[in-house]
């Protein structure tokens, strides 16, 4: 490294000048848009599949965790909850993006290497939130149905599930979205996506059509917020 060197790139200013003015306006030509919207579907394809693929993982081992199905008396008990908080965090601990390099180098550019790069830390995410969500719920409608005669897992899916839903439906939203970003920024690795049209228009220097890829980034985020949030007020109503 040359420490030697400006601090600031010299021809950096006008480099930006280059990008903000490519706003005005953007590439909306019919070609392009077909190529956009390509781009938009299989960036979402992958994100909806990779969440779908970590609520699936996560929700079990998040339950598993949160010990609520596990009797207090179980001598298995503290060793599977600490196993399965152990596993949720070695999910978690590599980003979505170092998944995506180890997994294209061992299954090639395939769509299952960008869904499986985003279900693996995602699951440690969201077994570790359901986890703590599910031992937040409150105790005294679970000690009713235990008094009723509820088996333990009517309780789970009558009390613990049912009390937790909304914040878990959140949450589950809220990552949606951040796999819609993680999505885009793994195509980067040559996984066809929005990143990856970005990353053609960037080494063209194309600037408008950088522009049009991020409005359409940016109106996935909208429409899964605006969706995020009438699934919770359908829920609270």
């Amino acid at each position: 490294m040359n420490w030697g060197g400006p601090i600031i790139h010299t021809g950096g200013g006008w480099s930006a000048i280059q990008f903000l003015t490519a706003l005005f306006p953007p590439d909306f030509s019919p070609d392009f848009l077909a190529i956009a919207f390509k781009a938009t579907w299989q960036t979402v394809t992958y994100a909806v599949a990779g969440i779908t693929l970590a609520v699936a993982i996560g929700l079990p081992l998040g339950i598993i965790a949160s010990g609520t199905i596990l009797k207090e008396s179980s001598p298995w008990r503290t060793p599977l909850i600490a196993s399965t908080r152990l596993l949720l965090g070695a999910l978690r601990a590599v980003h979505e993006l170092v998944w995506a390099v180890l997994l294209v180098a061992a299954i090639g550019l395939s769509p299952m290497a960008a869904i499986i790069a985003l279900a693996l830390p995602y699951a440690g995410i969201l077994g570790r939130i359901y986890a703590e969500l599910l031992q937040d719920v409150p105790q005294q409608p679970l000690q009713a149905l235990r008094a009723a005669g509820a088996s333990p897992l009517r309780v789970l899916l009558y009390g613990y599930l049912q009390m937790a839903l909304p914040d878990m439906l959140g949450y589950s939203f809220y990552r949606l979205e951040c796999g819609i970003r993680a999505a885009a920024i793994m195509s980067f690795v040559g996984i066809p996506g929005l990143g990856f049209q970005i990353q053609i228009s960037m080494h063209d220097l194309l600037f408008s059509q950088v522009w049009t890829l991020l409005m359409f980034l940016v109106a996935l985020i909208v429409l899964v917020d605006l969706w995020s949030t009438r699934v919770r007020r359908s829920l609270l109503a």
